[in-house]
């Protein structure tokens, strides 16, 4: 048994969904969120400076002597995800796109995938999405534009709901009758997502089995805690602070304050 803490790190905001799933199944947990802001997206991004800057917030997380690390980002899993785990010898759980329960829902065998350019681009999707492709037609299409309004402290819901539509309705138009979140700043954007979506559109995530997956290896490794949680969620951000603060206050339904990731 460990009250060590749990770190939990994404690109920026949009891990707050996974940490919400986290929070409610283990709600024990001390928990470190690390924000990277300061270089949302990584989907964009290239491979070498995603698993950089992974590796600087691992060397961080380990200063705080974390017991175990959820990388709540899908393009930092498929990027870094083994590199980390070649370097850190704790439970290290990655999030990827929830196509296999997506392709269980379906009934029209037509699964649609919005997702960030990177991940959609990573040998690790490619790999996960042949897997799929001889009983369910995959259909994937980039949130170009979506992160970058998600990550603004005042959001542009008609510009949210333009973007959407321009991404969901091709994809249903071909289909589509369940519908893969593969970032987990989409998570965020739920509601948004839902209302362009419509009643008959099913919408998958990986926040629950992510968080499923991080009891089981805590409890495989004897690390879960016993006692209650000693402290509220530690929010650490790369980001400006006063942006940070106003982005947990919309996302997070509990007050906290965000210091400087260094």
């Amino acid at each position: 048994m460990s009250a060590a803490p749990i770190g939990v790190f994404d690109s920026g905001i949009g891990g707050l969904s996974i940490l919400h799933s986290i929070r409610q199944l283990l709600p024990d947990e001390d928990l470190i969120y690390v924000a990277d802001s300061a270089h949302a997206p990584y989907g964009p991004k290239g491979e070498e400076f995603i698993r950089q800057r992974s590796l600087h917030i691992m060397q961080y997380l380990a200063h705080r002597q974390v017991k175990a690390v959820v990388v709540a980002c899908n393009t930092a899993t498929a990027a870094a995800i083994a590199v980390l785990r070649e370097r850190y010898a704790i439970p290290l759980i990655g999030v990827e796109p929830a196509i296999k329960p997506a392709a269980e829902q379906s009934l029209s065998g037509v699964v649609g995938v919005l997702a960030t350019s990177g991940t959609i681009a990573s040998d690790k999707f490619l790999t996960l999405q042949s897997r799929f492709s001889g009983q369910t037609q995959i259909l994937t299409r980039a949130g170009t534009g979506l992160v970058e309004l998600i990550e603004q402290p005042q959001i542009d819901e008609a510009a949210v709901l333009a973007l959407l539509e321009s991404f969901i309705k091709p994809m249903q138009n071909k289909g589509a009758d369940t519908l893969v979140l593969g970032c987990t700043h989409y998570s965020l954007i739920r509601s948004q997502i839902a209302k362009v979506a419509g009643p008959d559109m099913k919408i998958v995530d990986a926040g629950t089995a992510v968080a499923k997956e991080l009891q089981r290896r805590l409890l495989t490794h004897g690390l879960n805690s016993l006692t209650p949680a000693s402290h509220p969620v530690s929010f650490v951000s790369s980001g400006d602070l006063a942006v940070q603060q106003r982005l947990l206050a919309r996302y997070w339904p509990e007050s906290a304050a965000v210091t400087a990731l260094v």
